[in-house]
């Protein structure tokens, strides 16, 4: 006798909140922006320029240096604040700070750009477009 177990299982699909979502992808973004600039370090020449205190056309100085950290710190401060912000400010503050960095994301791509720097902007353009998107059509409830 042939008995065949037909027994059919779905997956549970948890929604996840929409503070969840933006902080992971100012996660990825970070990362992913992150990672792009180290692997810039492998291109030759790069390293050189460095050490003769220059990336690209500007001179390593402290106020280069704080600019960058500055820069730097919208992602890293995004991943907290999309979480801890009341959502009526998350939604704005996730909007204009996503739409600030995608033309700073662009902007490395000036001079030379290898591939691995375009395909890094590209996704890091779509990552920031989502969170724009999510924010935008942040779950609305009746008051």
């Amino acid at each position: 006798m042939n008995t065949q177990n037909t027994t059919e299982y779905s997956f549970e699909d948890t929604k996840v909140n929409v503070k969840l979502k933006l902080a992971a992808l100012w996660t990825s973004s970070m990362f992913l922006y992150i990672y792009v600039d180290y692997f810039h370090l492998y291109m030759p020449g790069q390293m050189a320029d460095i050490l003769k205190g220059k990336v690209f056309v500007f001179d390593i100085t402290q106020t280069f240096l704080l600019v960058a950290l500055i820069s730097m710190s919208i992602p890293t401060l995004m991943i907290f604040l999309s979480v801890a912000l009341p959502a009526k400010v998350n939604r704005w503050v996730n909007i204009i700070s996503a739409a600030v960095f995608i033309p700073y994301v662009l902007f490395n791509l000036a001079g030379l750009a290898w591939t691995h720097m375009v395909l890094g902007a590209a996704v890091e353009v779509v990552l920031l477009c989502l969170i724009i998107r999510y924010a935008w059509k942040w779950p609305r409830i009746e008051a």
